[in-house]
């Protein structure tokens, strides 16, 4: 019994090995075309302005001006 429990700790250091292998092979290997994304984005033009004069969480109106340079998360919801 314990040398099967050795025998299976065993083959399992070696997947991992090899799964960490391959990931550092592929990690370090310039990207082909066939495998490479074109993330181009379509340029819309400025953000409209917010319009809401009510917010959660804020004391006062927000507006851009006062969020440039900041990381902003826009999470629109509805109750349906």
């Amino acid at each position: 019994m314990r040398r099967g429990i050795g025998l299976t700790w065993v083959v399992v250091a070696m997947v991992l090995a090899a799964c960490a292998t391959r990931a550092a092979s592929q990690a370090s290997s310039p990207a082909t075309e066939e495998h490479s994304v074109n993330l181009t984005l379509v340029d819309l033009g400025p953000a409209p302005e917010l319009t809401n004069e009510v917010w959660l969480n804020s004391d006062r109106p927000l507006r851009l001006a006062d969020l440039r340079g900041k990381v902003v998360l826009i999470d629109f919801w509805t109750f349906g």
